[in-house]
Order: C-alpha cells, then structure tokens, then sequence
C-alpha cells in the first residue's frame, strides 16, 4: 500500500529528499525506472494501466557527442488511500495523476486545485517543483503547501500517525538526516536510507489502525517494508503482495559554471527492486 518521507526545504545542497517503498500484488506488470520513449519522464511504469506511482520530469535532448536531458524540476508521488472501498471499474488510474502533473506547465498549487476528485479512487498525492510542494487527497484533504521539514505519511490522511509512519520518522531523524547534515554526498547518506526502508518490524496488535479492511491485514500492512505475504489467497499460502520497489528521489543544487548565474536544481532518481514482478 505505500509509504513515503519527505524532506523539505531542510538542507540547502539538498532541498528535497524522497524515501519511497511501493507496495503491490507480484501479478502485477511492471517496468523498471527507466527514460519513457513517449513522454518525458523518467519513473517505473505500470504496464496494466500506464502510469506510476513516483517520478520525475526529464526530456532527453539530442547533443552531438552528448547524453543530455533537460529537466524543470517537476516530480510527484501518489499513494493509495486505505478505507475498504474498492475502486470502481470507471475510475481513472491514480498512476495518470503522476504523469499528468510532470507534462503539465501548472504550478504545484494550481495542478492539485484543478484535480476532478471523483474520478479517481482513493489517493495522497504529493506534486512538486523546485519551489514548492502541495498534498492533497480525494478523502477531505484539501491542497495544502508543505511547510519545511519532515513529512511522512502512508494510505491514511496525512496527518495520521500510524506504527509505520512513525516508526519511519523515528529512524530518519536519528539515522539518516545526521548523516545528510554531516555530508550530502549520496553515497554517505543513501545506503542508510534504504536499510530504514527495510525494516520490517510489523506493529503490535493495540498499534493497528482501522481502516476497513480485516485486522489480519491491518498486521500484515504494518511495517514500512512488507516481505512477501499471501494476500489474496492465504489458504494457499503462496506470497503475492509486498514491497516491490524502493526508491529515493532528491533535488540536488547544481552550481553553474558562472559564478554570476544562480545554481540549479537536477532532480535525480535511484531505485532498487525488491521481489518479483518488475522487468
């Protein structure tokens, strides 16, 4: 079901920094992060209904000689929203909510006001640029700037405070956000990002939310990484859902070449894929 933590605004040479853990059945096709041929965007991509669920705006460019692409800071992540209700067969993908937003030209703001609400099942969606931030949901959470600092939230409203949630924001504060102050080089940082993705304590009983779906589930969905369970048919006891991508998204200040120009933002994406389903 996902979860995702961002900070924001929080260190000058790294103004955004993105964990995300992608929770979903192994049926599902999947392609790998990777350069889209068709739209300017570099994300994973759900082959069933063509969108994703974390990405960035990237086009490549065409230079003699030269990999290049030309990038406008734009990046967004959606989740689904937990509350027993299914999502109905004439309802858009929440993956077009991504891709929407990274070809669009709206602000933040603008893009999360304009949203037709009802025609998507339950979502957080979170949408970006280099100078701001906006959440919302279809679930009575209306767009709304992230302040800075640390967010983290999971398939409730983003003011929920679940086991997993805060067992996240815990873990970055004492683990991973020291290590970015000390030194934003990804290679300092990042390996311990993905060590807090993996946890998979699973909450204690009283911890559980409610959320409409059985309390086995409810334990099943707890922690911030889900290893392999038998979601759909646990009679049969063959594991077809848990996490099947991590990822770590940033915008990384890029100093120019001319001291008399100001720096720019490169939005950059690493992921790591988990159990089976992706190519």
């Amino acid at each position: 079901m996902c979860i995702v933590a961002i900070a924001w605004q929080l260190f000058d040479e790294l103004p955004l920094v993105l964990l995300s853990n992608r929770d979903e059945f192994f049926e599902r096709p999947t392609d790998r992060l990777h350069q889209w041929s068709d739209q300017p965007i570099y994300a994973g991509r759900d082959q069933q209904s063509g969108g994703t669920w974390l990405g960035i705006h990237r086009q490549p460019v065409a230079i003699e000689n030269m990999e290049h692409h030309e990038q406008n800071g734009r990046w967004a992540a959606v989740l689904n929203f937990r509350d027993g209700v299914q999502a109905g067969t004439d309802e858009r993908s929440r993956g077009a909510l991504v891709t929407d937003f990274l070809t669009s030209t709206l602000s933040p703001m603008d893009f999360a006001r304009q949203l037709n609400l009802q025609a998507y099942a339950g979502f957080n969606l979170i949408v970006g640029d280099t100078s701001q931030a906006v959440i919302v949901n279809n679930r009575g959470h209306a767009p709304t700037p992230l302040y800075a600092g640390l967010h983290v939230l999971s398939n409730g409203q983003p003011e929920d405070s679940w086991f997993k949630t805060e067992k996240l924001r815990g873990r970055l504060r004492q683990e991973v956000l020291p290590l970015i102050a000390e030194d934003s080089s990804d290679d300092y940082w990042q390996e311990a990002a993905f060590d807090v993705l993996s946890d998979s304590t699973p909450a204690p009983a009283e911890d559980l939310p409610n959320t409409g779906v059985a309390i086995d589930i409810e334990q099943m969905l707890s922690s911030i990484y889900i290893a392999p369970v038998a979601f759909a048919d646990r009679q049969a006891n063959q594991p077809t859902y848990g996490t099947r991508t991590q990822s770590i998204l940033t915008l990384r200040k890029a100093e120019n070449k001319d001291r008399d120009m100001p720096s720019t933002l490169v939005a950059q994406i690493v992921s790591r894929e988990c159990n089976s389903g992706s190519k």
